[in-house]
């Protein structure tokens, strides 16, 4: 992939939070999530890309925009490249005006992403430090000794992301059972794993049971960032093993690591904080300006940006003011 599409990713997830954001404590996550979606659509259009959603907002009869197979990208002559996103990555947490909403999207060469089944995945990861120390078949105190090993830390000092739900209560049980410390999180579960594999978060690994589209995601940033993920399928029903196994997934059961999640090289992830949060600031309005921040990743180079934008708003191009500025 051509280095010039760091930053024409970057306005992508830009433009879905700036739309976001004014939904934020409305109580109306299906509105901010449709603005996000009809913003982030809107500036795909306008890219040098022929690129195919593979992690989206679902199949083509359940999402009306940026679908599981949705061609996107002005095509003609443009990179052949897959696309996972999540225009609004904790659809809750803005609709309750609570923090680390993101807007996000990863980038890889055709067939790097892995299409991942509408399911659940249960999911370990860690920063780069740690990285070679975990075995999500292994109890939870022997991956938290190693990791804490591994980093040089005392098993009492670490602090796992854990989603707050109460299919993880015996996960919660054997953390405090460790002396580990417990971040509890409401939505967000990429967040988390990014917050595991950086600096200056407090965090130092993700445990639990999320989504598997979302394990993708959290895996190509992971891949940026030198970390790492092992995910198992977690189906709820039948009709999701079936539908896991009409997409190829013959051992329901498989670890998947890192390489199977995410291929290749060349691995560009964009995220943009719609509400202020451990990794990044949401979007700020005064008057007509707004400001976002970004962090954009490149796993062939190893860069790490971020980026914190000032915009006019009444300055942006039609397609800003058609599909955006409408929420606003």
């Amino acid at each position: 992939m051509e280095r010039e599409l760091t930053l024409e990713f970057v306005r992508v997830t830009e433009a879905a939070a700036l739309a976001s954001a004014p939904w934020m404590g409305k109580g109306d996550k299906e509105g901010a999530d449709q603005a996000a979606v009809d913003a982030m659509r809107a500036v795909f259009d306008t890219i040098q890309i022929d690129g195919e959603v593979v992690i989206g907002e679902g199949e083509k009869d359940e999402a009306p925009m940026l679908y599981i197979g949705e061609k996107i990208g002005a095509q003609k002559g443009g990179a052949c490249i897959d696309i996972a996103v999540d225009p609004l990555e904790g659809t809750r947490l803005v609709a309750r005006g609570l923090p680390n909403a993101l807007a996000v999207i990863a980038a890889a060469e055709k067939g790097c992403l892995l299409r991942a089944p509408d399911t659940y995945m249960q999911k370990i990861a860690v920063g780069a430090r740690a990285k070679g120390c975990i075995d999500i078949k292994a109890s939870t105190r022997e991956n938290l000794e190693k990791i804490a090993e591994a980093m040089n830390m005392r098993v009492r000092d670490l602090t796992v992301i854990v989603l707050d739900r109460p299919r993880h209560d015996q996960l919660i049980a054997e953390i405090r059972e460790v002396g580990s410390r417990i971040r509890l999180i409401s939505d967000g579960d990429v967040a988390g794993g990014i917050a595991a594999a950086m600096d200056d978060t407090g965090v130092d690994v993700l445990m639990g049971i999320g989504g598997a589209p979302e394990g993708v995601l959290t895996a190509a940033a992971l891949k940026c960032l030198g970390g790492e993920i092992q995910g198992i399928l977690k189906p709820r029903n039948d009709e999701e093993i079936k539908r896991a196994r009409g997409m190829g997934f013959t051992d329901i059961d498989k670890v998947l690591t890192l390489e199977d999640l995410v291929t290749g090289d060349d691995v560009m992830f964009s995220v943009t904080g719609v509400t202020d949060g451990d990794m990044l600031e949401g979007v700020r309005f005064s008057g007509d300006r707004a400001t976002t921040e970004t962090i954009i990743m490149r796993s062939k180079t190893g860069t790490i940006r971020t980026i914190k934008a000032h915009h006019l708003v009444g300055k942006k191009p039609d397609y800003f003011k058609k599909d955006v500025l409408k929420y606003f």
